[in-house]
């Protein structure tokens, strides 16, 4: 298991090793230990979702409010997504930024979000499922979203694919009119939860 950070600070690809036999095959998905030395938290785990998307469904972008937010945990088991990470911390040095991974089935990796980061993925094929961890319970009134077509994010989505979008989704706001309406979070929130959870940490 390898991770690495990737273009939005707080976001990592996590590199997964199957093994394999005329059986079929094992991977470990998750290491608490791993991930845990690479943040220098653990991830709490309050809950765990999983959802299964036919080819072209777009779910996102999605984030939630800091404190306390919720950072995911994201392996695809089955079929292939485009996963997407959008950072809409304002005052981040890499906000707006964007980064991709593909998240697949045949070459296993995972995305680690932190809070107060922004999350889409695009399914690729047909029952594609994925599965994800997360800090923090569902709070709908902590939960917002971005609009994942807004054109000055320009996120990567195949020209090739019709997307299918949530009602909600569809209605989403741009980043800057999220910014707009004072409903996103500020990377200085979110370095205080970090900081907060890394003290946490040491006093175990």
């Amino acid at each position: 298991m390898q991770i690495h950070e990737l273009a939005v600070r707080d976001a990592y690809s996590v590199d997964l090793v199957p093994h394999g036999d005329a059986r079929g095959r094992f991977t470990e998905w998750y290491r608490a230990d791993v991930l845990g030395e690479a943040l220098g938290f653990p991830l709490s785990l309050a809950q765990a979702n999983h959802s299964i998307s036919s080819r072209g469904v777009l779910r996102g972008v999605h984030f939630a409010l800091v404190p306390p937010g919720q950072a995911k945990y994201v392996y695809c088991p089955t079929g292939r997504v485009l996963d997407v990470i959008v950072d809409v911390r304002v005052g981040s040095s890499t906000f707006g930024v964007h980064d991709a991974v593909v998240l697949d089935s045949e070459q296993p990796r995972a995305v680690y979000i932190s809070e107060g980061i922004g999350h889409a993925f695009l399914a690729l094929e047909d029952g594609s499922s994925v599965t994800y961890l997360v800090s923090s319970p569902y709070a709908p009134g902590r939960e917002f979203g971005i609009s994942p077509l807004d054109p000055a994010l320009d996120l990567p989505w195949p020209a090739d694919l019709e997307l299918e979008l949530s009602a909600k989704d569809e209605a989403a706001p741009t980043l800057e009119e999220a910014q707009a309406q004072g409903i996103l979070p500020t990377m200085e929130q979110c370095t205080a939860r970090y900081a907060e959870l890394r003290r946490a940490a040491a006093q175990r």
